[in-house]
């Protein structure tokens, strides 16, 4: 048994993880920016908690003390503004204080997830994972580079991208990138080997590269998804013509992924990214069963979106801007300027029954009120660059804390209470839905309920006050019948 530290244990990778390494008996310490945010996952009593930031030199000490081995799945790609252009700075920054605490901690190992690259020129973001890669290498503690190509897997945000380009477009004209050769790898094989860096040798200090069995072109693994899933083989047409920065803008709006994070990956694939050896068998054997072959995976991806069972995605890991201050108390806005819109129904159903409904707001159960309103709004905010309304949600059924719900993030949860969803579509303002559900009578909670529904809206300068009065008489219409509709398809459950 093992300490294990592990920076970006709220990320897609870093998420599944940390049970992986509790399974395997380590005691394991799990670094975030904020402690609420591992409220409801389900390792959370099993873990240490350090809180704060990488960038500060202290954290870095205290996520390092006393730890064998640390894991670093901290990445730029994660459409943070908080960062903007100075994400390598940020990433220079982290890596170096991530390298001198380990050094003065006596850490025998540091294990760091890049990406598979070609040699020469490289994207803004690649560039910034090799150079993070070259200074965990030289801290004077042992380091394993593992390089991994596009990694598949449910809510994986390479396998997003293909899953919507493929069901949405039957003919797609493509950047001539499309043609290049990658090889992506399962997310349950870069899991094996990220547990499996574990036992490396004591000295040993150097990248390896991993990837899946097969070397595909992008237009091969949008054939090959159609295939797994039973849909039409889309064709593909590469055009020259096409920059990085128009395809970003593409798979923007076409797919959930939105635009800030589709300029990092669509510049990643501007050349063939396949690994250059295999020298990880060396140390590492392949899963039981052999790595998985890409349209296994794709398959294990679709069924558990089917299940309901996706365990982490890109949209929880990845906020599309920094986090926000959370929602002030009602007397905190005295002085402020607030604009609210606050409806209360009460209903014959139970309270347990209008929370079942509103934990499944969202996604593919939409949000009760003029669909093709929230459609072109959605479409609105894909133009602006921002997230959509396509992003969906982990689950259709169950919320947690943070999880992304659309273009919205489950800010507070208290379960069977409380819901509020703080907005992270682009809006020259803050933003908040906030749905509350209480027995009408305390003492018998079988006999009916109260339904209260607030929107909420702080203005950013004049451009927020013109916002909220330009959309006025749309929130008449929308939230009412959003109450209206919630309560009474909480009456008519079985």
């Amino acid at each position: 048994m093992a300490v294990i530290a592990v920076a970006g244990a709220t990320g897609y990778i870093g998420g599944r993880l940390v049970p992986l390494l509790l399974e395997a008996n380590h005691e394991v310490r799990v670094l975030t920016r904020n402690r609420q945010k591992l409220r409801d996952v389900p390792w959370r009593d099993q873990v240490e908690i350090t809180v704060g930031s990488i960038e500060d030199p202290q954290t870095a000490q205290e996520l390092c003390h006393s730890a064998d081995i640390v894991y670093y799945l901290v990445h730029s790609m994660s459409g943070d503004r908080r960062t903007g252009a100075n994400f390598e700075r940020v990433e220079r920054l982290c890596a170096r204080n991530l390298s001198k605490a380990a050094r003065e901690a006596g850490v025998k190992r540091l294990i760091y997830l890049s990406g598979l690259h070609p040699q020469g020129q490289l994207s803004r973001h690649l560039a910034s994972r090799t150079e993070v890669g070259e200074i965990l290498l030289s801290s004077g503690t042992p380091t394993a580079v593992l390089q991994a190509g596009l990694v598949i897997g449910s809510g994986s945000a390479s396998f997003e991208m293909v899953r919507h380009l493929t069901d949405v477009l039957p003919v797609m004209p493509a950047p001539k990138w499309v043609l290049n050769k990658i090889q992506p790898i399962a997310v349950r094989d870069a899991l094996h080997y990220l547990v499996g860096a574990c036992q490396l040798p004591a000295g040993l200090n150097r990248t390896l590269d991993i990837g899946g069995p097969e070397v595909l072109s992008y237009a091969q693994m949008m054939r090959t998804y159609a295939e797994a899933a039973n849909f039409r083989q889309p064709v593909v047409l590469p055009l020259p013509v096409l920059t990085p920065w128009l395809a970003a803008q593409w798979v923007n709006l076409v797919t959930p992924v939105p635009r800030s994070l589709a300029i990092p990956l669509v510049e990643s694939l501007q050349h063939d990214c396949v690994a250059s050896e295999n020298d990880i068998a060396a140390y590492i054997p392949e899963p039981d069963g052999g790595l998985t072959p890409y349209k296994r995976a794709v398959q294990l991806a679709l069924h558990k979106i089917e299940a309901d069972t996706v365990e982490t995605t890109w949209a929880t890991a990845h906020a599309v801007s920094a986090p926000a201050e959370p929602l002030p108390s009602d007397p905190e806005w005295a002085g402020l300027t607030v604009f609210t819109d606050e409806r209360s129904k009460t209903t014959a159903a139970p309270a347990s029954e209008v929370w079942k409904v509103m934990e499944g707001i969202g996604g593919a159960n939409g949000y009760y009120s003029l669909p093709f309103a929230w459609t072109v709004r959605g479409w609105m905010d894909k133009l602006a660059g921002g997230v959509g309304l396509s992003r969906g949600r982990r689950s259709n059924n169950s919320l947690q804390l943070n999880d992304a719900v659309d273009w919205w993030r489950v800010e507070t949860l208290e379960r069977g209470t409380l819901l509020r969803l703080r907005a992270e579509m682009i809006v020259p303002g803050r933003a908040w839905l906030e749905f509350e559900v209480a027995p009408l009578h305390p003492d018998r909670p079988e006999e009916g309920s109260v339904f209260r529904q607030r929107a909420i809206f702080f203005p950013r300068g004049l451009s927020g006050r013109l916002y909220w009065l330009a959309v006025l008489p749309f929130h008449g219409i929308i939230f009412k019948n959003m109450a209206n509709r919630i309560t009474a398809a909480a009456s008519q459950r079985p």
